[in-house]
């Protein structure tokens, strides 16, 4: 079976910026989800979340992180285009560290993890919770047996939602004198771009979007991305 999203290569502009229609269901799906008003956040914002709790659900948070190259180069590999294969490669090799592992998002994210009293070493893959699994398995599990344009959206919706997370975060630990604004580190890098990112990914399946075909799966990814980001923060409060 040929994907949808393969025929609308054929016949759109491989290169249709995501049009303010596409992004505004973007917006609805992510106000529909009540992610950005999840208690993970309340707790942090409202001082109710400890500087412990904090760091124990960080310290889970980073499997998120170190796994999320993979469901992307998983989709990679099932999009026909080389040109559009090109533009999620480009997000992998800065997952990456653009080849300077230390600039790595997982080593960025380890740096965060030592400036909040945890340990910069990579943690045991023994102490990676269910939650964390089930995440990272949803993800995965959209990117190589569902549709593609449902794989891209979930992941597009994702990227697009952490630069607001990034920004709550960093803002809460700087207000909570957790940290200086300086030593955020990780969130700061992702609160510039992961927005970029994500519309690289909307750029993709803009076609499908303009063609009115494969909308259904486009929205089926935006829901479930937003749902398992959600799901994941308010798992990760009892971490």
């Amino acid at each position: 079976m040929v994907d949808q999203y393969s025929g609308d290569l054929e016949m759109q502009d491989r290169s249709s910026a995501p049009s303010a229609e596409l992004m505004s269901h973007v917006d609805s799906n992510l106000a529909d989800s009540g992610l950005m008003k999840n208690r993970y956040f309340q707790l942090l914002q409202s001082g109710e979340m400890s500087l412990e709790s904090f760091r124990r659900s960080q310290q889970q948070f980073y499997f998120a992180v170190d796994y999320f190259s993979r469901p992307m180069s998983a989709l990679m590999m099932r999009i026909p285009s080389g040109d559009e294969r090109l533009g999620i490669l480009e997000n992998i090799v800065e997952e990456h560290g653009n080849f300077h592992l230390h600039a790595s998002h997982e080593a960025t994210f380890r740096q965060f993890l030592k400036a909040i009293g945890g340990s910069n070493e990579r943690p045991d893959a023994h102490s990676m919770r269910p939650v964390v699994h089930a995440f990272n398995a949803t993800i995965m599990s959209a990117c190589l047996s569902d549709d593609v344009s449902t794989g891209i959206a979930c992941l597009g919706i994702i990227e697009y939602a952490f630069a607001d997370v990034s920004s709550l975060i960093g803002n809460a630990v700087v207000r909570r004198s957790w940290l200086e604004e300086d030593e955020l580190v990780h969130y700061n890098l992702h609160e510039e771009i992961d927005k970029q990112h994500a519309a690289d990914f909307f750029e993709l399946i803009q076609p499908a979007w303009q063609a009115d075909r494969g909308r259904l799966q486009i929205s089926q990814g935006l829901r479930l991305g937003a749902y398992a980001f959600d799901r994941l923060y308010s798992d990760l409060i009892d971490c």
